[in-house]
Parts: C-alpha cells; structure tokens; sequence
C-alpha cells in the first residue's frame, strides 16, 4: 500500500485504500478510479509501470490463495482479522494504519506523514521528465497552484541545477559539453524505508 501509494501520488484514505480488484486491468495495463470517488468527482486512469505490476500481481497471488481457501475479498490492500482471539482470521478492508504507520516511521524517518508519499510521487513525477499536466492528470489534481506546493525545491536540486550549468564557458576541462544529472530524489529514500510496508 505504501509502495502504491508513493508511485501513483493518490490520496490513500480515499482513493488507495478503497481499491478493489474489479478496478485493476492486468490485461489493459492499468487501475482506475471512477467517476464519483476522486476528490475531484472525475475518473481517472495510471497506467502500470513495472514496479506496480510487481506489487499488485503479489497481492493478487494472496486474494487468489484466500479465494482457494474459501475466502473472497474485493479489496486490493487488507489485512486478516481473527472474530476472537484464537479464531478463524478473516480479510478486512484496510479503514487505518496509524500504528504500523508510527512503527515504521520511527524505525526509518521520523517525522514523516502519509501525505508525504504523495508529495513524493509529484516531485519524482517531475524531475524524471514527465509533462506537469500529464503529472496532474495521473494524480488527480485540476489546479496547478496546488500541485506547485507539493513541486519543492531542494537543496538537492539546486546541486543538481549548478551540475547541469557546469562548464558552460569551458573553464573547466572536460565540461563544456552536456551534463547528466542524477534523478534520485530525497524522496526516493521513503521508498527503501518502507519498501517491507509496502503491503500494510
């Protein structure tokens, strides 16, 4: 979930954690929101990238195992639930994640909130190339002056930026042609922090 939640930039209360299958294509290569369940009230569609594949066709491996044992569950994210201690567990939707939340906060980078992960996937959107509206689109915002406020600039950037203008004048050996920046992000580091949470 959390893994999910960092590539598409979606609201995780609203738009990730209601997920259900009938919403996933495999075939199609995409997962979609309807109409009327956005923020917005608009559909919307993010193709599969290869990390996503991954993710969901291991979570659909589970919803195949649980529908083998007798178990069905619409639900792309859940977790399994015992009626009584030492009962029978049974697929739940995922409603909160507080605890598990906290726990892997603390243990990786305190201070984090969940928000956090979709002002990532904006700045990650961004700064490996893709078109600002395109951004928006996949992410479901309709005004740019709210997606500026997740666009942070950083240190980082700036680095980046004074690498890019390097040599422009050819005082510098070897640099007077283009250069290649490095696209890894700060925020690219949530994702090896929580990469064992990406299942919440």
């Amino acid at each position: 979930m959390i893994e999910f939640a960092f590539i598409t930039g979606w609201r995780i209360t609203s738009e990730v954690l209601p997920l259900q299958w009938r919403q996933v294509d495999f075939q199609a290569g995409e997962v979609r929101l309807d109409a009327g369940t956005t923020k917005n009230g608009e559909g919307r569609v993010f193709p599969l990238t290869d990390d996503l594949r991954t993710l969901l066709e291991t979570q659909y491996a589970d919803h195949l195992r649980l529908k083998k044992a007798g178990q069905i569950e619409p639900w792309v994210f859940f977790r399994l639930v015992a009626d009584k201690r030492g009962g029978q567990k049974h697929p739940k939707p995922i409603t909160r994640f507080n605890k598990a939340w906290k726990a892997a906060t603390m243990a990786g980078c305190p201070g984090r909130i969940p928000h956090d992960l979709r002002r990532s996937a904006f700045r990650n959107m961004v700064r490996r190339g893709v078109p600002e509206r395109v951004a928006m689109k996949l992410s479901g915002h309709q005004t740019r002056s709210v997606f500026e406020r997740y666009n942070i600039v950083s240190d980082g950037d700036l680095k980046t930026a004074a690498t890019q203008l390097g040599g422009l004048t050819g005082t510098k050996k070897g640099q007077s042609g283009t250069v290649s920046p490095s696209i890894e992000s700060e925020s690219s580091k949530i994702a090896c922090n929580f990469g064992g949470a990406a299942r919440i």
